[in-house]
């Protein structure tokens, strides 16, 4: 079920096609179908005005060919505009073009500006160098038209493996058909954005290809994890679905949603370890238990039970020495632990320390700028690459929050989301988060599954919330898709 959740990077994609022509696929076939998909996109949602279709010099302008036939076929007004010289085709792309029976104009901005719908087949996924002169010039006319743009694969000017415009500008699709499986920058951001509504076509590339490839990163989908989802048995009793242990701060409302988070996603018994000026203050379900934690031998206390089998520090802790020392001591029990918010912060100027005692599952949950005090050295790279690379630094699961939340683990699997709303940035959210990972763990759920049903689940229930969303309303918002899930 996990290959239908597969995201192929641009050379992993190349190796499905070839594996498919070379078991007896022909590469036209391919093509045609390829094509066929696109003009049926700009017959279904725009079937009205002249289509303008834009072809580039490789199999994208190929698969635009096709396209234009077929609409032209269907009784549409098609002007096909090629980008460089028409002897410069080759391959399959030089046959589609043959096929085509109309006048093959030069690529300009003025004919961008006639057009109603633009189908943009200019570049492919893997354009490695930024667009200027000519191909920039297109793309901002496009940019600038008001036409409905239909993008073949991926947006001109974006790379599919990142997301990331190569250059000034990438095209701003209406629609964008790829095909066989999407790729990692149909998802991740700008690239999720650019590309419009996105639709994925079976062009005749079978399935099989995936066996010998195979792919390390997926679309954040039940299919991953379901399987591991943690499901109460009739005979079962509260320690066996865990018992989380939460270390809070002297102003406890983020350990209280995420302690109430931990336990509506289903952790048996939540206690929250606080100062003592914290005890008595109200908020949270009556279900969390609270305990005394003054400072470190309070917290070396609260270890000693067992049955506290999964850890989570930081949210409103402070970033001093205290927690630094709380966290290591939490590590060294290699017990289930989540490290959010002021638990990273504490190692901002020796992450290495924290690196070095990671021990068991352990799921780190920073934003931006918590990964970069973590991870220097790491900036520039790519948010898929740059997660996957802390990963493997920190032999924990990374969780690197944003609007396209990435979830590596340090063997390379990786999981890119893409069900959060907007209505999620509000303060608080991040808490709970951290406390539903922190209930998975707690029930025995695997660290990189837990992480990404966590963040799934976080999404749905705030889609569910909608508009006027507060942090406070997810715990009890995540029960509907989790008894969807257990069905």
């Amino acid at each position: 079920m996990t290959q239908n959740a597969a995201l192929l990077t641009v050379g992993e994609m190349a190796a499905a096609d070839r594996a498919a022509i070379s078991g007896g696929v022909p590469g036209l076939d391919l093509m045609e179908a390829a094509g066929a998909a696109v003009a049926r996109m700009v017959q279904r949602h725009h079937p009205k005005g002249a289509v303008l279709v834009l072809c580039g010099p490789g199999n994208n302008g190929g698969d635009g060919f096709v396209a234009a036939r077929l609409l032209k076929h269907a009784g549409r007004r098609v002007t096909v505009a090629l980008l460089g010289p028409r002897d410069a085709l080759k391959g399959d792309a030089a046959v589609m073009a043959q096929r085509w029976e109309g006048a093959v104009l030069p690529a300009t901005p003025l004919l961008v500006m006639q057009a109603d719908v633009i189908v943009d087949a200019l570049f492919g996924a893997g354009l490695s160098r930024a667009l200027e002169g000519a191909a920039l010039a297109l793309v901002d006319a496009v940019n600038e038209s008001g036409a409905a743009v239909v993008a073949v694969d991926l947006p001109s000017g974006l790379h599919g493996d990142d997301g990331q415009p190569r250059g000034a500008a990438a095209i701003r699709a209406t629609r964008t058909v790829t095909f066989f499986r999407p790729k990692p920058g149909h998802l991740l951001l700008p690239g999720r954005l650019l590309c419009g509504e996105l639709h994925v076509a079976n062009i005749g590339i079978p399935d099989a290809v995936l066996a010998d490839i195979p792919p390390q990163q997926w679309r954040n989908d039940p299919a991953l994890w379901k399987a591991e989802l943690p499901r109460p048995r009739i005979d079962g009793h509260k320690y066996q679905r865990g018992h989380v242990l939460l270390r809070g701060g002297d102003k406890p409302g983020a350990a209280l949603l995420a302690g109430h988070a931990a336990m509506r996603i289903g952790a048996g018994l939540t206690t929250l370890a606080l100062p003592q000026e914290a005890m008595a203050l109200p908020g949270g379900p009556d279900a969390l238990m609270r305990q005394r934690c003054d400072g470190i031998p309070d917290w070396r206390v609260a270890l000693k039970d067992a049955r506290r089998n999964a850890l989570l520090l930081g949210p409103g802790n402070g970033a001093g020495a205290a927690t630094k020392q709380m966290v290591l001591e939490a590590l060294a029990t290699t017990r289930p632990t989540v490290l959010d918010a002021d638990a990273l912060t504490a190692f901002a100027e020796d992450p290495k320390a924290l690196f070095a005692a990671i021990r068991g599952p352990v799921v780190l949950t920073p934003h931006d700028g918590e990964f970069a005090r973590l991870f220097p050295d790491l900036g520039l790279l790519p948010k898929l690459a740059r997660t996957r690379a802390a990963a493997k630094i920190s032999n924990a699961v990374i969780l690197l929050k944003g609007a396209d939340t990435v979830i590596a683990d340090a063997d390379g699997r990786a999981a890119i989301n893409a069900n959060a709303p907007p209505d999620l940035a509000t303060a608080g959210a991040g808490d709970v988060l951290a406390g539903f990972v922190v209930g998975l763990l707690a029930q025995s759920m695997p660290a990189f599954e837990a992480a990404c049903a966590a963040v799934w689940l976080h999404s749905e229930a705030a889609k569910l919330g909608g508009a006027g969303l507060i942090a406070d309303d997810l715990p009890l918002l995540v029960r509907k898709p989790l008894a969807d899930l257990r069905g």
